[in-house]
């Protein structure tokens, strides 16, 4: 006799009903003919000039676009909002990747917002060398701050820019500050003494650091402590706490191995914890306080001159390179001369030259 079951198990699933298809085709023709239609140059002024952020976005977006057939409408935005721009404060913040620059940063948001300012975070993610992309992903690490109405988060690539900041976050501060943004937070990727770039474009320049990441002989490095106006020690908190207050004075005595700042202020040091917020209001006393001396003595605005002079010149070097890339006979001279440089044929700067000849008698 058969022992074989005939009722089926009751691990089986039964065919279901078929779900009701919820995706309109007209919906999606219209959002396929929105997305074609670009406002213009001059409603994106309108809407930045009216804190509209998702024009402030779209601006963003088209500054930072390498299709050549964007650069006359970008720069008709940039000179639009250029009038309403320059009425910000700039706080670089910096440090080695670890030490906690969006935890900060996120904390530092929220107590100026909670002050009544708008702040914008520029955040800049490093770019792979290999796949050319990158995370992006500090809005989610500040979950809190990108929920605040007051706060702005753009994160960007770095690209193959180097010191720190991505290609267009000079012209990205001016669209936010004609949007009424009143601080402008500039995040770097946190790559160590080459970032430079970024203390170009900013009013203060904060440097974060950990216990035990260095100590007085970081004082004799020309590089990125020689910059600093603060250096903030972050991660006090819990057996931290004595590790923090001794780097503090380490780092307070290799501040005295550099020359004078021409702008007065004497830089200092001080922990905090972005975790707990301590010491979160004393960094933006500090920032105060140097505004009020920068600007008594006017070395704000020399500065500022200064700034503007550089990013004139760095302009026109990106512009040449642009120009020169985009030829026709450069692009067609520029590959047979690869080959020929990786053959060995021809040295690097015999071939260069050649490109340069061309060019120029172009």
């Amino acid at each position: 006799m058969s022992t074989k079951k005939t009722n089926p198990s009751a691990l089986n699933e039964k065919a279901g009903i078929s779900p009701p298809e919820i995706i309109s085709s007209s919906a999606i023709q219209q959002i396929k003919v929105s997305r074609k239609n670009q406002p213009s140059a001059k409603e994106l002024i309108d809407g930045i000039l009216n804190g509209n952020i998702t024009a402030l976005s779209r601006a963003i977006t088209l500054i930072e676009s390498t299709n050549i057939t964007h650069l006359e409408k970008a720069s008709e935005v940039i000179n639009g909002c250029l009038p309403h721009a320059n009425k910000s404060i700039r706080i670089g913040i910096t440090g080695v990747p670890g030490v906690g620059k969006s935890t900060f940063i996120e904390a530092f948001g929220k107590h100026l917002t909670s002050l009544g300012k708008k702040v914008a975070v520029l955040a800049v993610d490093p770019s792979s060398t290999i796949s050319h992309g990158s995370i992006l992903g500090d809005k989610t690490r500040m979950e809190e701050l990108v929920k605040d109405k007051n706060a702005f988060i753009r994160p960007s690539a770095s690209g193959e820019t180097l010191g720190g900041v991505a290609r267009k976050t000079r012209e990205t501060i001016t669209l936010c500050e004609a949007c009424g943004f009143d601080v402008i937070l500039i995040e770097t990727v946190g790559v160590g003494q080459s970032e430079t770039a970024v203390h170009s474009m900013v009013d203060f320049f904060l440097l974060l650091k950990i216990a035990g990441a260095g100590d007085e002989l970081q004082g004799i490095k020309r590089g990125i402590m020689e910059m600093a106006d603060a250096i903030i020690i972050n991660k006090a908190d819990g057996d931290n706490i004595k590790k923090a207050q001794l780097a503090k004075v380490e780092f307070n005595r290799a501040l005295h191995l550099f020359p004078a700042k021409k702008s007065g202020w004497i830089p200092t040091t001080a922990t905090c914890s972005a975790l707990t917020q301590e010491g979160i209001s004393a960094v933006w006393q500090t920032i105060l306080n140097y505004l009020e001396l920068v600007n008594s003595n006017h070395y704000f605005i020399e500065k500022r001159k200064e700034q503007n002079q550089f990013w004139m010149m760095e302009t026109i070097d990106e512009q040449l390179k642009n120009h020169f890339y985009n030829q026709p006979s450069i692009i067609q001279l520029l590959d047979s001369t690869k080959k020929a440089v990786q053959n060995n044929t021809i040295s690097p700067f015999a071939a260069a030259q050649i490109l340069l000849d061309s060019y120029f008698k172009k």
